[in-house]
């Protein structure tokens, strides 16, 4: 197989993928109230842009069973707004809950949120670190042709992903998961002093449902 049909073949599986969990998101009500127990490093868990934390219930499920409370922020919706805004939402929880020790599991866009958390609005220290899935810290190539605001702002020009792009005070309490091949992230995910995972595949979406993508969250998990 050559890597261009490589390559679209992982397109059209990253698409169904989220497709059909978008589906099951809007079909499948979990209650955040059942998933508070647990005695390991509470985790906060932060989707990416269209994404209601329902999308990641299979990472939910997989965390809670190793013995982690999870809590989600429902007030995120389907993350539409502003990096800052939704970072502010996302740290206004974290106080309101009063959680400690916390560890951010993020999605795409989650990871430039948790980064702006940790870097402008963690002032009493209560996130240790951050594991974020096929995030753009570089921004996209791709933001510039489309429409919505939303998908614009992934732009690497956009004043919020360059500012966090020029701070590494944090980085090396990121962990970035990422695939060889993201069809929305042309640039990669690879973050400069973080410790980066490239996973041999290709998928934005799909990369959440991945057998070794899923064994480097658990086990950096297990770290904290």
């Amino acid at each position: 197989m050559s890597p261009r049909v490589g390559r679209l073949r992982w397109w059209m599986q990253d698409y169904l993928y989220a497709a059909q969990h978008q589906w099951r998101a809007v079909q499948s009500k979990p209650s955040p109230n059942t998933l508070a127990s647990g005695d390991r490093c509470p985790v906060v868990i932060v989707p990416g842009v269209y994404e209601r934390w329902q999308f990641l219930w299979p990472t939910v499920a997989r965390i809670h069973g190793a013995g982690h409370p999870v809590y989600t922020v429902d007030r995120l919706a389907r993350n539409t707004d502003s990096i800052p805004r939704s970072a502010r939402c996302v740290a206004e929880f974290i106080t309101e809950r009063n959680l400690s020790n916390v560890v951010l599991v993020a999605h795409s866009k989650g990871g430039l949120i948790g980064k702006f958390v940790m870097l402008n609005l963690d002032v009493n220290a209560r996130v240790v670190g951050m594991i974020a899935v096929a995030t753009p810290f570089l921004g996209s190539g791709w933001a510039r042709y489309m429409l919505a605001p939303s998908l614009r702002a992934f732009s690497s020009h956009d004043p919020h992903i360059s500012a966090l792009h020029a701070r590494h005070e944090v980085n090396s309490r990121i962990t970035s998961i990422y695939a060889a091949f993201d069809p929305h992230i042309p640039e990669g995910c690879a973050l400069p002093g973080a410790r980066n995972i490239r996973i041999n595949t290709g998928g934005h979406f799909r990369l959440l449902d991945d057998p070794r993508a899923i064994t480097a969250m658990m086990e950096t998990l297990a770290t904290y």
